[in-house]
């Protein structure tokens, strides 16, 4: 009886382990980047703090914590859960409102938000009329090809000498940096339009203004949007390469006097804000890419049909 009881009860133990694979195999990835990221964290920490390293060269997570709070709050995070634990908003608010990080922050947004969009713009229409018109791809091949060779910091000099030490040399350069990648790839999205649909297009009268309008622009959201993705990290690093020379404020100016002081901890402040702009900003662009991912034309699914 004991051993019929032991033979029946060991399917309902591998049924079990079973289930908990199954449980945790969708999020198998997640799990295991967590983990890897939190060994990671406590090795740094260990060798932030344990002297094996000088703490000038290097950090800690928790020495980055101590001065991300110094910057974003005026007396640190307590001074605002203090205020509010009595009861005083405008004095949590000022706690806020005071931290000396806030202006840097705002700088570079200006700086990004009209560099980029910019950037975006013009890289999009330049790209589509240079994969939709072949001469007009000749004539302006030679001095994307050239520009696109030519580092961004290279021309900081320039763009300081043309536009002054104010923001508008910076959203130069973060214009430079960002336009290639959505140029490059709305010229090839246009470029990998099926021929069987233009022509059929073309059949019915339409013209090129509709051709554009239905079916190309339709057709090249998925390159439009990678080229968007791209673009955007090449903006980032153009915001940090635009403040390193005759800047007052900003993201970069702060990495780059504190570097020049060896502040470590606030470098590693200002390089992970950065790191979660174009995390959070990336993300963004890819639900927006799924948005319009059902624009572009399934030929498979029309000819089964």
């Amino acid at each position: 009886m004991a051993q019929q009881t032991e033979t029946l009860a060991r399917p309902l133990r591998v049924g079990a382990r079973g289930g908990w694979k199954r449980t945790l195999a969708p999020h198998e990835g997640l799990i295991i980047g967590t983990i890897s990221v939190l060994a990671f964290m406590i090795f740094w920490e260990w060798v932030g703090t344990s002297g094996i390293v000088n703490p000038m060269f290097t950090s800690s997570p928790s020495r980055i914590i101590k001065a991300a709070d110094k910057l974003f709050f005026d007396g640190g995070i307590g001074a605002v859960f203090g205020a509010l634990l009595v009861g005083n908003l405008a004095a949590a608010w000022g706690a806020i409102a005071k931290g000396s990080i806030w202006k840097d922050i705002w700088v570079s947004t200006q700086e990004l938000l009209a560099g980029y969009i910019l950037a975006l713009v013009v890289g999009i229409v330049l790209g589509l009329a240079m994969g939709w018109f072949r001469r007009f791809n000749y004539i302006m091949e030679p001095f994307v090809s050239a520009l696109y060779a030519t580092p961004s910091v290279a021309l900081l000099p320039l763009y300081i000498i043309w536009f002054g030490i104010g923001i508008n040399s910076k959203i130069a350069v973060i214009f430079m940096s960002g336009v290639f990648y959505p140029l490059m790839y709305a010229r090839v999205g246009v470029s990998t339009v099926d021929a069987n649909i233009l022509k059929c297009a073309k059949s019915f009268g339409a013209n090129d203004f509709q051709l554009l309008k239905t079916v190309v622009l339709p057709s090249s959201i998925p390159y439009l949007m990678t080229g968007a993705r791209l673009g955007l990290g090449r903006a980032l690093v153009g915001v940090v390469v635009g403040e390193l020379y005759a800047a007052t404020a900003g993201v970069g100016y702060l990495i780059t006097v504190a570097g020049a002081t060896f502040q470590t901890d606030k470098v590693f402040v200002g390089v992970l804000i950065i790191t979660f702009a174009g995390v959070f900003l990336s993300a963004l662009l890819q639900r927006v890419e799924d948005r319009f991912s059902t624009w572009r034309p399934r030929l498979n699914e029309d000819t089964a049909n």
